[in-house]
């Protein structure tokens, strides 16, 4: 990729200047692996197109001022789309951008909820990166799904790209689609577990509390970090080159419906069980809990980018 160490740690850098501010989802480094594992599987014309179409977004001169002078065209563009793949979480923390809906901008909350209007959009919209599908383990009645979510709008950001809409308002459903098909394969982006103690559901984990002195850990943040914490392209280079390949099979299956499926289940069976137990914790995760979660992460985010490169193959006009 960049070529240098010189190139390579002015790359560094100026990324790690601008990009800061935390992650949701998939941290950074997970966002920017599914990424890079796409890119590497889109055919030359999908390429084309989509760097393209992401000139179009309000960052992307901060993007390119990021990577240094004189790194090779075809090296800069992929970690361009890399760095696109982030643009859903920066805005919630750009001054230009504001919540909406209840409960700090986590809820949908009335017709604007749903508006596809490209970048004139200033809402943060932040219930479009998850579906919090509820689960009980005690018997507690389970509360509705909220939508617009994460996979109502997979699909309408999926249609926009197939049709004949104009460029602009694609390169802003296209930068959703990068983030959002990687946070449907974050379990936790895909349910909540409801309880009597916490009727409306845990948030997908935000309200679990980990123990690791100081007690001040959250269950969604220990699964959003597994794939790592930085928050350069380099370093989700190097994550990307270590994922198992995905299952083909599983890789071809372009279904919205069956990816959140999948990760409701995962949630389930892998996430809420020992050593989190019944309540909001504080639980001290194990070793083999650990061992296992890496393990799972690294496959969800490889089929993920598997899957991206397929629809955006297959779908982008």
């Amino acid at each position: 990729m960049v070529r240098g160490k010189k190139k390579l740690a002015a790359f560094m850098l100026a990324v790690i200047l601008w990009t800061g501010a935390p992650a949701y989802g998939w941290d950074s480094e997970g966002h920017m692996t599914v990424a890079y594992v796409a890119y590497q599987r889109l055919e030359p014309a999908t390429r084309q197109r989509v760097n393209s179409l992401l000139k179009l977004n309000p960052y992307y001169a901060k993007w390119k001022a990021a990577i240094p002078s004189g790194t090779a065209a075809a090296d800069a563009d992929v970690m361009i789309f890399m760095l696109a793949a982030t643009w859903p979480d920066e805005i919630k923390s750009d001054a230009d951008y504001q919540d909406d809906g209840p409960r700090g901008g986590d809820r949908p909350d009335g017709p604007s909820s749903s508006q596809n209007i490209g970048y004139s959009d200033h809402l943060r919209h932040k219930y479009w990166h998850f579906v919090d599908t509820p689960f009980s383990q005690d018997g507690t009645a389970l509360p509705s799904l909220p939508t617009p979510n994460a996979e109502t709008q997979i699909a309408a950001f999926r249609a926009v790209l197939a049709s004949d809409q104009p460029d602009a308002l694609k390169s802003y459903d296209l930068v959703w689609l990068l983030h959002l098909v990687g946070d449907v394969h974050q379990p936790l982006h895909c349910t909540t577990r409801v309880s009597h103690s916490e009727p409306n559901g845990d948030a997908g984990g935000n309200l679990v509390m980990l123990c690791s002195a100081p007690c001040k850990d959250e269950l969604h943040a220990f699964w959003d970090d597994l794939i790592g914490t930085e928050t350069t392209p380099s370093a989700a280079i190097v994550a990307g080159g270590k994922l198992p390949a995905p299952d083909p099979t599983l890789a071809s299956n372009k279904d919205v419906v069956v990816w959140v499926h999948e990760s409701f289940s995962e949630a389930q069976e892998q996430v809420y069980v020992k050593p989190i137990g019944p309540g909001t914790g504080p639980f001290t995760l194990t070793p083999t809990y650990r061992a296992a979660a890496t393990a799972l992460a690294g496959q969800r985010i490889a089929l993920a980018g598997a899957r991206l490169a397929n629809v955006l193959n297959s779908e982008l006009k």
